[in-house]
């Protein structure tokens, strides 16, 4: 075992072994084969490349080199294309403030049976009148680089349950194809985590139409894990362990605390609330509907139209069913 893998478990150790491919005997020359690829992207700004940095993408990409660089790329340029997103990009910065003590995200204490980190978001949460979903989306970033720093999260990832309860028609009707393109790049094609399972609960039908216009644009390993399991709570509870969750979900623990990460990450400013004008960061997601192509997207860049989502079988036999593969 290197100095690189100090911070891992012996069953985590082991489970990086089978699973993840990370050989100790190799693990140095297996960063330096990625760190060597850097000066194929010169149009890039590779801010950091040091050895613990580059491993969480190697490990992120089951230390394929070719895989771990390209999304060690994708990283950076990112942040290149959405500079605005990342200007302040702070827990106490208003907006990302604001989500964070609304449970954007929220973290619950225990790690489930495979030894990952269920994050929770509640929906309707969302106050359109103090934040936008760039800020949640922002959040949601700045939460995981905190989180990924552990080396067991690296190895074990994250789950996502997502409760649409009271989720209006009037929220949903912002979630455009540019922010859901915004929300896609920068977690599923940019972002060194392993997520296991994304949970969909108690989502109204036009939620569920919504799944169905972003589906196609989904790698199929993200399609593989994702669950829509309505109001059928027991679906869920074969997943994740009801012992380890909050009432909410139908588990034994007591309702969640919304503000319990966001005190984790803002200690003592959890309680220093400043003045924040929610039409002041609407930049970035403007700045996507004007660069979006159809290479990148092939689809359209409007506003989803509530009158052809209402058409859409809400009914859709296939993507109702919880796909039940986990690899």
């Amino acid at each position: 075992m290197t100095h690189l893998q100090a911070g891992l478990s012996p069953e985590t150790l082991e489970k990086a072994r089978l699973e993840l491919n990370e050989n100790p005997d190799t693990l140095h020359q297996d960063i330096q084969e990625v760190r060597d690829m850097v000066i194929t992207r010169p149009d890039i700004g590779f801010l950091r490349t040091d050895d613990a940095f580059i491993l969480r993408f190697l490990r992120a990409r089951k230390f394929h080199h070719f895989e771990a660089f390209r999304l060690l790329a994708q990283y950076f340029e990112y942040r290149q294309q959405n500079l605005d997103m990342f200007k302040s990009f702070k827990a106490t910065d208003p907006g990302i403030k604001q989500a964070l003590k609304d449970g954007f995200p929220g973290g619950l204490a225990n790690l489930d049976h495979y030894g990952r980190k269920i994050l929770v978001l509640f929906a309707a949460n969302w106050d359109q009148s103090r934040y936008t979903l760039v800020d949640i989306l922002r959040a949601i970033l700045l939460s995981l680089e905190a989180m990924i720093e552990d080396p067991e999260l690296q190895v074990n990832g994250f789950v996502l349950i997502i409760d649409w309860s009271n989720f209006t028609f009037k929220q949903a009707s912002k979630l455009t194809p540019s922010m859901l393109r915004l929300a896609i790049e920068g977690l599923q094609d940019s972002f060194p985590a392993r997520f296991g399972g994304i949970h969909f609960v108690n989502q109204p039908w036009y939620i569920h139409a919504l799944y169905t216009v972003i589906r196609p644009f989904l790698k199929e390993k993200t399609r593989k894990r994702i669950f829509l399991h309505g109001n059928n709570l027991n679906s869920l509870h074969q997943l994740i362990h009801p012992e380890i969750l909050p009432s909410e979900f139908g588990g034994m623990l007591p309702p969640y605390d919304m503000g319990t990460w966001a005190r984790t990450l803002l200690d003592h400013e959890y309680d220093d609330d400043s003045e924040y004008n929610v039409d002041s960061y609407s930049m970035p997601v403007k700045e996507v509907e004007k660069e979006l192509s159809p290479k990148s997207m092939k689809r359209s860049q409007s506003v989803v139209d509530p009158t052809a989502l209402k058409r859409m079988d809400k009914n859709e036999e296939e993507n109702r069913q919880p796909l039940l593969s986990l690899d």
